[in-house]
This record gives C-alpha cells, structure tokens and sequence, in this order.
C-alpha cells in the first residue's frame, strides 16, 4: 500500500519515490509509487495534479480494493526512482475548501442542528448538502458568521490518527466508515471529523468562507460556497459588475436597487404604451388591408407578405383580421434564408386551410399543419414565398395550382 505523505503533511508538496507498478488506467499510462504526496479523488475531494520526473501527472485515483494509488500520466514515464511535485496553488484552494467545509458543516449543527449529508468540491464552488429545509437567508448568514469567526479567530487544525479505544472518547460529528486506525482532522476546540483529505495548518489559512447558494432539494438543502482565493475572486467579478453598472447609472453602488427599480417601473410603462399605440396602430393596419381586400366570390382575400416584423406580429395581424366574417388571409414572412406561411378564414368560410397549406407545399417546398381554420408552414426559400402566396389565391378562386 502507497504510503500516503499528504496525510502526514498537507503542505508538502515535494517528494522522491519508487515506482512499484505500471499499468494503463482509460488508454493512459499509470504508476503507483511506494510513497507519495498526491491527494486521489475521494471523500468529495479532487485529485491533485503536478509532475513525477517533469511528466505531467494528470489524474490520481485510489485502488478501493487494495488501497492502491495510481497517478495516471500524460506519457510514459520510464524511470524507477522519482521526484515528485504537486501543483500547490491546486493543493492550497482544495485545502481552504476542505477546511472550510469543516467549520461550516459544523456551524450548521451548532446553529441549525442540521448535519451535513454529502459535501463536494467542483472547479468553480464547493457545495454541502444538509438535511434540512427549507433554510432562510437569515439562517444562512448566521451559520456563515460563525463560520467566519472560527476562521478569524486562527485556530490550529490538528490532524492525527488515533485507535477505537481513543476514538471513543472525541466528539466526532459523525461516526466513521473505515476500519482499522483512524484520521482525525480536529479544528482546535470547535470541530472533530474523521477525514483522510488535505488540510490547512490553522484556520486563518482558510481566509474566508462565503455561501453564495442556497438550493431546496426535497427534505435537504445545497449550500454552495467558496473558500480563500475562490472568494476573493468572487468579490472581485462582482465589485467590478457593481461598479461597472454605479458608473453607466451614474450612481453609488449603495443606490443602485433603488435605480434599478425605478427603471424597471419606467421600462414596464413604456412597454404598456407601446403595447397601446402598437394595438391601435394595428387596428388601423388591418381596417386599411380590409378596404383593399381583393373579393374572390363572397369572400374578402387580403394577400400580404412581410419582411420588417417577427412572425408573431404577422399572426397578431392575422387574429384581428379574422375576427371579421367573410375574410381570408394568406400572409407570408420572409427571413433571412426560409420562408413561413400562415392561410387563415373566418368562422363563416368554408375552406380547409390545412389542406390548402400542403397544396401548395407540395409546389413551393417545405411544410406544416395546423387547423382547418388556420394553417402554418415553413422551411420554403424566402424567394418563393409571393410564389406560394400566388397559388394560394389560384385554389381559393378555383384556378388549377400550377407553378409559374
């Protein structure tokens, strides 16, 4: 079994080794080594990264079977005795985030009496899940006062393994998985957890801790957070965002809800004017189309494409026009490539517009479906969409469809 170094000394980062067994882990060459410094994803912990020799190592897991860990490489790695070097900036974020996990899972008992169920550390946050919920944003920040606190107060993280007999007697917050001796990670007088994961020295190491996400999950909730350099780089996204939007409104980042919502108020009363004049304005549109319709027997047909509105402002059009009796629409729309149709009747006309629609589908390309009252189609050329509309009017004045 590799002697595991991080366990002795998270801050390690440098170490020499010999390799005691190759193998190919996913079509990528693996060694295990009798001792070493790098950290295999588990307990909700990645892996960390760095070099054996200057090959990259790219990924590290542990053997469940017989303890075994394998550093997977980039390339072959030919030499048996190595230097080893894990990439620190990787192995302090993970420490601050694993530390930092276990303050807060320990101020959500203390506060909440809310145990920590699961706990996992992506690329961009690190999230706990805890059993209870709902949670407030009163109660969350409590817990991350707490948190911080601790954190404040510098306080040494211990991390030693100790026997049953010894065990029996630490306050741990929730009772070990594993047999045989026990790691003990202690943050001194205020947290107790078995954990075989990289830790900071003391609590200060950590920096900060910040929830930035609360998620109801059923009878649990997701707390997503971030630690030390994860945190500050938070801070920084935001106040630039902040300050960013302070400078267009030309206002103080204190003021800014009070903006927001004032242009937020202004925007919705513009947009019900707009919506006014926009009905009106279409009111008169359809009232002038109508006065120029073409009479085909006893039915009023208005034949229009468009190309300087979206396509639902043509069906918009469309519904006012058909509430009339007696009308027929054949609309088109022209986009940048495809065409669409809509072919629509008022109640008191009798013609399938369905059936139409593929009539002429079946000339100009593309497709649809819809109601016999109204029809939709696309997927035709844009070029051909006054040629569809054309055969359209042909059928309804009972001409025979032919292409032009």
């Amino acid at each position: 079994m590799t002697e595991k170094l991080y366990q002795l000394d998270s801050g390690q980062i440098e170490f020499t080794a010999r390799v005691v067994d190759r193998r190919t882990i996913a079509g990528q060459p693996a060694v295990a080594l009798d001792r070493t410094c790098f950290y295999p994803t588990s307990g909700g912990q990645p892996h960390d990264t760095g070099f054996l020799n200057q090959v990259p190592v790219v990924d590290v897991v542990l053997d469940e079977t017989d303890g075994e860990i394998w550093h997977i490489l980039a390339k072959d790695l030919d030499a048996d005795l190595v230097e080893g070097k894990v990439d620190w900036g990787r192995r302090l974020d993970h420490m601050q985030q694993h530390t930092g996990q276990h303050i807060l899972s320990e101020a959500f008992v203390r506060e909440l009496q809310a145990q920590t169920v699961s706990f996992h550390i992506s690329e961009e946050f690190s999230t706990i899940d805890v059993d209870r919920s709902p949670l407030t944003s009163a109660q969350v920040r409590a817990v991350e006062d707490v948190a911080n606190q601790i954190v404040f107060e510098n306080r040494p993280v211990i991390t030693r393994f100790v026997s049953r007999e010894e065990l029996a007697r630490i306050p741990l917050r929730k009772p070990p998985t594993v047999e045989g001796p026990i790691r003990v990670v202690e943050v001194q007088g205020y947290d107790w957890s078995a954990c075989g994961g990289t830790h900071c020295r003391a609590t200060g190491e950590i920096g900060l801790i910040r929830i930035v996400g609360i998620e109801r999950r059923g009878n649990e909730s997701r707390i997503s957070f971030l630690c030390g350099r994860r945190a500050l780089d938070d801070y920084r996204r935001k106040d630039e965002v902040l300050t960013q939007l302070a400078g267009y409104l030309t206002t103080g980042y204190t003021a800014l809800p009070d903006v927001v919502r004032k242009l937020d108020a202004d925007l919705r009363a513009c947009q019900h004017e707009l919506q006014k004049a926009g009905e009106s304005l279409a009111a008169l549109e359809a009232e002038a189309m109508l006065a120029k319709a073409e009479e085909i027997g006893a039915f009023r047909v208005i034949i229009r494409s468009f190309h300087d509105r979206d396509f639902l402002a043509v069906k918009q059009l469309a519904s006012r026009l058909l509430q009339r009796a007696g009308v027929v629409v054949l609309l088109g729309w022209k986009g940048p490539e495809k065409g669409q149709l809509l072919l629509g009747r008022s109640a008191d006309v009798d013609i399938d517009m369905v059936a139409l629609l593929r009539t002429v589908c079946k000339t100009v390309g593309g497709g649809g479906g819809g109601r016999a009252d109204l029809a939709q189609g696309g997927g035709m050329l844009s070029e051909r969409v006054d040629e569809a509309l054309a055969l359209a009017r042909a059928a309804i004045a009972g001409h025979p469809i032919r292409s032009p």
